[in-house]
């Protein structure tokens, strides 16, 4: 899924917390029927703020409190294009449509509109706000992302595995402030300040003290109004960052961990507590608008988010849940049986969740029965934020410089796909391999991880460079990591093990198929189980059967180089040899290989056979 993500040192990014338009309906038990929930930028119940029920010392007994929620923006400040800037939406008639979403000037008038006339409104975020982020924001270490979430008015966010790409000293200048200890302050006498919302990193503590990295949770106060976050990210995040953005760390089990601080703030009087979670589910259907609770509660997503939930103590009323870049509205049993709400809102600023707590000034808790909750599209037809619109133009003069030198030329949209083969994937490791036999001639093969594409090439003009015209920035967007490039020896005997792992252990459950150079090609059986899905047989290197013994060398980035997303097998590889920048690969390629007459055509995807 391409909610995984890679690594490194990227070229920006970082973020702390804690502190629009159509609606897919999702409730508990007890709550609004469908027919309540509202459209457009409307509030997901139509009851938001109001005092009701019976008197409690001289006030109303309940109180709705709004909860908007969002996660995995990734620093897309300007409204992503392609896929990546489209929702899936369910129609009438049960087909789909597209529906352009995102770009933070949209996403502020969405959360800006949700809350008028609300008296009580929180803003929460599930993680990876920065991170794997474009060339606007991740040139300048996602310092754009924060000062556009500080003005948004976000409240509070959990730390995604993105948060850690370039490692717990700079996450704290994300939370804190100050200029970067290597490329400075970017604006002249201007000192960046850090987020004004807190980091929760619940999870994360410090290998030497044991002591957690940040704020487990905090309390969101209102008046007599107390609402608890805790905020963790996945246990596998060593799995799925580098060696280096997770040192000295050590990442425990999410349940536990949640659990452990309910029972905390329960103690202090805090009973209405949410959960706020990058990990998350997989639902049936992925359009926003789909009802993940039909036929039964819950019963429309899988996912690590499913076991997650039903193991987080009843003292939690509501999980806000991220990482996999979903749109879904559920609920999900407790331990006690009872619904649970469980939201996520896709990624890239597309959608946002708009859910009604209903909280109980006698018992101070959240009335299970009457919450509702529902995704909205954050809509490309209503108003712009001005203040979002000065921002991005603001760090765009900045960022013109490097982000409009052109790098090359394409014939058309080279995107990364839905299938397990990804055009875009292709070309990435075809310049890979190209940048391994610069280094060793002797390369025979490249992959690539599905996770580092993190946005199509698209042929129409961004800008006035022109279309089909591929520029810095545009390559930035879909290599943002800063990885290296890395070549490595392993026998055909490794080489077939690490194909099969693509689709057993770790990733038999959410398989994750590397993207293979120009040559390399093999069987992949759906209908078989486990590693027997790649057809080891079937695998050949032009033409030729993979030789168990032969030895091969290949290219990969330094992040799959050590293991990551499951891949032991390229763990074992012998004579490593460390070469350029893998965007610097990638821009080289494009360059020797295309030009203005002749563009690169986008690949076939056909080197991987699928049997469905």
């Amino acid at each position: 899924m391409s909610a995984t993500p890679l690594h490194p040192r990227r070229r920006t990014r970082r973020l702390l917390a804690v502190a629009a338009g159509l609606a897919t309906v999702g409730a508990l038990s007890a709550a609004m029927p469908a027919s309540a929930q509202t459209g457009g930028h409307g509030h997901a119940s139509g009851h938001h703020g109001q005092d009701h029920g019976h008197g409690h010392g001289g006030k109303d007994r309940t109180v709705d409190v709004q909860l908007l929620s969002f996660n995995d923006f990734h620093g897309n400040l300007e409204a992503p294009s392609g896929s990546s800037g489209t929702v899936s939406e369910i129609q009438p008639d049960n087909t789909t449509k597209s529906v352009a979403a995102g770009g933070v000037e949209y996403l502020a008038s969405s959360l800006r509109t949700a809350r008028e006339g609300e008296k009580y409104s929180v803003t929460a975020a599930a993680g990876d706000l920065i991170g794997a982020s474009p060339l606007l924001s991740g040139l300048f270490h996602d310092e754009p992302t924060v000062e556009a979430m500080n003005k948004i008015g976000l409240d509070v966010t959990s730390v995604g595995n993105h948060e850690f790409d370039e490692g717990a000293t700079e996450l704290a200048r994300i939370q804190n402030g100050g200029c970067h200890p290597t490329d400075g302050c970017f604006e002249k006498g201007k000192k960046f300040p850090g987020a004004d919302y807190p980091y929760l990193a619940a999870n994360v503590t410090k290998e030497k003290t044991g002591k957690p990295l940040l704020k487990p949770y905090t309390v969101w106060k209102k008046g007599d109004v107390k609402i608890g976050f805790i905020g963790v990210t996945l246990e596998g995040t060593p799995n799925i960052v580098t060696a280096e953005g997770v040192k000295g760390l050590k990442f425990h089990d999410e349940v536990e961990t949640i659990n452990k601080y309910a029972k905390e703030l329960d103690r202090q009087g805090v009973k209405s507590i949410v959960a706020l979670i990058h990990e998350g589910g997989l639902p049936a259907n992925g359009a926003y608008n789909y009802d993940c609770d039909s036929p039964a509660a819950g019963g429309g997503v899988s996912g690590p988010i499913v076991d997650i939930a039903k193991g987080i103590s009843p003292k939690v009323d509501a999980l806000v849940t991220g990482h996999t870049h979903n749109a879904y509205v559920c609920t999900i049993p407790d331990p006690s049986g009872k619904p649970r709400l469980v939201t996520s809102a896709s990624s890239f600023g597309r959608l946002y969740t708009d859910t009604t707590l209903t909280y109980d000034r006698k018992t101070r808790d959240i009335v299970r029965t009457k919450v509702s909750s529902a995704n909205h599209v954050v809509s490309r037809t209503q108003p712009k934020a001005p203040d979002m619109t000065s921002l991005i133009s603001r760090w765009n003069t900045l960022a013109a410089p490097v982000a409009n030198q052109p790098v090359g030329w394409i014939s058309g949209d080279v995107p990364r796909g839905t299938g397990p083969e990804q055009p875009l994937g292709d070309l990435i490791a075809d310049a890979q391999l190209a940048h391994g036999r610069s280094l060793d001639p002797k390369t025979s093969l490249a992959l690539m991880n599905p996770g580092g594409v993190r946005a199509d090439l698209v042929y129409k003009a961004s800008g006035a460079e022109g279309d089909g015209v591929v520029t810095y920035g545009e390559g930035f967007t879909v290599q943002p990591f800063s990885n290296t490039v890395n070549l490595v020896s392993l026998t055909g005997r490794q080489l077939v093990t690490a194909l099969q792992q693509q689709v057993s252990g770790a990733n038999e459950a959410a398989p994750k198929i590397l993207q293979v150079s120009e040559g390399l090609t093999y069987t992949l059986d759906l209908t078989k189980s486990g590693a027997d899905r790649v057809v080891a047989a079937s695998v050949r290197l032009n033409g030729e059967p993979i030789g168990p013994d032969t030895v091969y060398r290949v290219a990969m980035n330094n992040f799959l180089a050590g293991g990551g997303d499951g891949f032991a097998a390229l763990a074992q590889g012998t004579d490593p040899l460390v070469g350029s920048d893998d965007l610097k690969a990638f821009n080289d390629y494009l360059t020797a290989n295309s030009s203005a007459a002749d563009p690169i055509d986008p690949p076939a995807a056909h080197r991987i056979t699928v049997v469905k």
